[in-house]
């Protein structure tokens, strides 16, 4: 079974672990110490990252490949009163979005789900989408290199790796958040900033 279908499933049958009304303590931390600007959700969900920002004055374009999930998060935002736009689609192909568009993104437990070639295509987009000192906030489970079979998760060091083109690492934060569900997943938040110098 593909991603997209493991996701579906998911929302119709009602088992979306992850559904808080308020996003992780990390991004609640990080996001009142920015100035508004543009925001990217990716893998958005039902939007709770996308409605806590929008109510901090940002304006938020969100992305999850699930209509469902997009659906219910656009009746959210319009039930707490705040402007998100909303889109159908999956996280490596955002060709739709502005480049150097945006000064901050989002990403709680989308990235880690992806694939090698997946992995690089979301890469490439952030790096063209993210304007010269945004930042990008990751929030993903881990494994071990060379790891087989169990749930997805990224390699730290290849994760690491692939970002240092174009970004800088500010931050990284091991099992501040465990996985909702999965108390025996490693996972970690990390804080990246965007260089001037494009690699893609």
């Amino acid at each position: 079974m593909d991603r997209e279908q493991v996701f579906r499933d998911h929302y119709q049958k009602n088992e979306v672990p992850w559904d808080d009304a308020l996003p992780p303590p990390e991004v609640q931390a990080l996001v009142p110490t920015l100035a508004p600007g543009r925001a990217l959700d990716l893998g958005c969900g039902y939007g709770r990252a996308s409605i806590f920002m929008a109510r901090r004055g940002w304006a938020v374009d969100a992305v999850d490949f699930v209509p469902q999930a997009i659906d219910v998060a656009r009746q959210r935002a319009a039930a707490a009163g705040v402007a998100v736009n909303f889109h159908v689609s999956d996280v490596t192909d955002l060709h739709f979005l502005p480049s150097a568009g945006y000064d901050f993104a989002v990403d709680v437990g989308c990235a880690h789900n992806l694939d090698a070639p997946g992995l690089a295509a979301y890469y490439c987009g952030l790096e063209r989408l993210l304007k010269p000192g945004a930042c990008f906030l990751l929030f993903a489970r881990l494994k071990e290199a060379g790891a087989e079979g169990g749930p997805r998760g990224l390699e730290e060091p290849a994760l690491l790796a692939l970002f240092a083109a174009g970004f800088n690492l500010k931050e990284a934060t091991r099992g501040a958040t465990r996985m909702p569900g999965r108390p025996g997943w490693q996972s970690a938040w990390y804080l990246f900033r965007r260089k001037a110098e494009t690699a893609c």
